[in-house]
């Protein structure tokens, strides 16, 4: 059994006991979190489809940990101006234990 959920603008294939690295969420490590926003849930070879989301469905994760992802270097050069910029970003990440599926 599988769901595909939207969390942070981004789409994710679920299942239980697995760990998925998403956007930042509120919380600490070892607190449940529960993504109501599930497009698509696939129990025993049969899909139920969303329009757009499943109603009644859900899946309940736990928090691991918070953390950063690796530094991004923003580089630009301005050629014959003696003109340059560099700036570096880290994203924060949460990542999620999923626990499970509820259909």
């Amino acid at each position: 059994m599988f769901a595909v959920i939207k969390a942070g603008g981004k789409q994710y294939r679920v299942a239980a006991e697995e760990q998925i690295t998403v956007m930042s969420l509120a919380g600490e490590a070892g607190e449940v979190v529960t993504f109501s926003d599930v497009l698509l849930v696939e129990k025993d070879g049969a899909a139920q489809i969303g329009a757009p989301f499943v109603a009644g469905a859900s899946v309940k994760g736990e928090i691991v940990e918070q953390s950063r992802g690796p530094k991004v270097i923003s580089f630009k050069k301005r050629r014959r101006k003696n003109s340059k910029r560099k700036r570096g970003h880290r994203q924060d990440l949460t990542i999620v234990r999923i626990t499970e599926v509820v259909a």
